[in-house]
């Protein structure tokens, strides 16, 4: 998609003063887990047992989602189970991403190091499903025929607050059962019940398919505020309910946030479907594409959100962008709006495909961004710098933030305030990773 903005004028915008930032940590609980496969494979070996999955094909279902050490984990429950003489294989279980097909989605695993060759077993990535059953309300429920035909099957996900709506399970074992292995027909069905329905939708569609699949076990995955293990648990399927909501508590109280008790303008160098699933995590900017606000974390207030780019790893999908108000046009232009509107439409949440202003340059972007809000100027601003949501830690600031949260002892003052500096093309120059 291409954008004219040849007739775009802000009066006097050049000769506005630059914002001032400077270096700042928020620090977060960081339990670690020092070597997750070495973790991973122990509880294999305690709680499996291999005469269960000798001579049987085993699908290992994986998600769409930028996990810590995810390959390394695949590749361990792979070589593990061989080693207990069965055939593993590994299968996309993406719901809609990646475009709601198969190509797209093992375009997703690739860019997770998640290769035939680099996990030493087949990669199937298929998108038939068949339909099992239905909800009380007749909504129909499917399950993937890749993993209907296998004689065991793995589900591999990060268990973490949704982006949509709160319940006792939200991002994890239970969701990937539902949404990632019902392929697009399945997550287009559950999503039509609506987010303010999943809560008692996902137990529901969770109890038809358990019926069905031969759920060998689960491994879930908890992370720390800074995107490392903090956990993994291979998971049993008795004990799959009860752990799936015992984890998401876990999870909640591990999960980093805005520490400052306001922001004028919170800028983003990226967002992406690998960094959260609506592109920015609204448990941290607290915008939710499905309009729910009950249960969500607390954040501060934002008057002004600016997005600077897409990530890679979102292939386009550019998923959250409307929850922005401003944002690049080299990031405007990075969207695949097929892709993005595939996963809106199966999500029916169709806020975050929308499109905010679009500006020239970060330059233009912040400071036009600034100039919407009242009573504020680029040197009174309240503004924070992120790297995206998953990355809270090390940040940019100025000073009026600093002042509003004091002397905390979850903060540490990494740097003096210096301008904002932008490149002569007008980008925004020490870009945060």
């Amino acid at each position: 998609m291409r954008f004219h903005l040849g007739t775009t004028h802000i009066p006097g915008i050049e000769g506005d003063p630059l914002p001032l930032l400077q270096g700042l940590r928020q620090i977060f609980p960081r339990p670690v887990l020092p070597n997750p496969p070495e973790a991973l494979l122990s509880q294999m070996d305690e709680k499996l047992n291999p005469r269960d999955f000798a001579g049987k094909r085993i699908a290992l279902g994986v998600g769409s989602r930028r996990i810590a050490g995810l390959a390394p984990l695949v590749r361990a429950a792979a070589d593990k189970l061989k080693s207990f003489g069965a055939a593993p294989f590994i299968f996309p279980a993406m719901g809609s991403h990646g475009g709601g097909q198969a190509r797209g989605q093992l375009e997703v695993l690739e860019g997770y190091g998640i290769t035939q060759g680099a996990m030493g077993v087949p990669i199937l990535s298929e998108t038939e499903v068949e339909r099992i059953g239905a909800l009380p309300t007749g909504t129909p429920v499917y399950l993937s025929q890749t993993a209907l035909k296998a004689d065991g099957v793995v589900v591999i996900n990060r268990i973490k607050p949704h982006t949509d709506f709160k319940g006792p399970h939200e991002s994890g074992l239970v969701k990937m059962l539902c949404i990632g292995l019902g392929n697009h027909p399945g997550a287009t069905a559950l999503h039509s019940e609506g987010f303010d329905r999943m809560a008692q939708v996902l137990p529901q569609a969770a109890a038809v398919i358990l019926g069905r699949l031969k759920l060998a076990f689960a491994l879930a995955v908890v992370e720390n505020g800074y995107e490392e293990t903090a956990a993994v648990e291979v998971v049993l399927p008795p004990d799959l309910m009860d752990r799936d909501r015992e984890l998401l508590v876990t999870a909640k109280g591990l999960t980093a946030r805005l520490l400052m008790p306001r922001i004028d303008l919170l800028v983003l160098h990226r967002i992406g479907k690998d960094i959260s699933g609506a592109g920015m995590d609204p448990n941290i900017v607290g915008r939710m594409g499905s309009g729910l606000s009950e249960g969500f974390a607390q954040v501060p207030p934002i008057g002004r959100i600016a997005v600077l780019g897409l990530s890679r790893g979102a292939r386009g999908n550019g998923n959250g962008i409307g929850l922005a108000d401003v944002c690049t046009r080299s990031c405007a232009e990075a969207v695949d709006w097929g892709d993005t509107y595939t996963n809106c439409i199966a999500s029916t949440v169709t806020g975050p495909a929308k499109l905010p202003m679009v500006f020239e340059t970060d330059r233009l972007a912040v400071l036009g961004a600034l100039r919407t809000i009242p009573r504020i100027t680029p040197l009174t601003a309240r503004i924070v710098v992120i790297p995206d949501t998953l990355h809270l830690g090390e940040i940019q600031v100025s000073p009026g933030v600093v002042e509003d949260l004091g002397r905390r002892e979850d903060v540490e003052i990494l740097s003096a305030p210096q301008e904002m500096a932008f490149s002569p093309s007008g980008e925004l120059l020490g870009k945060l990773l």
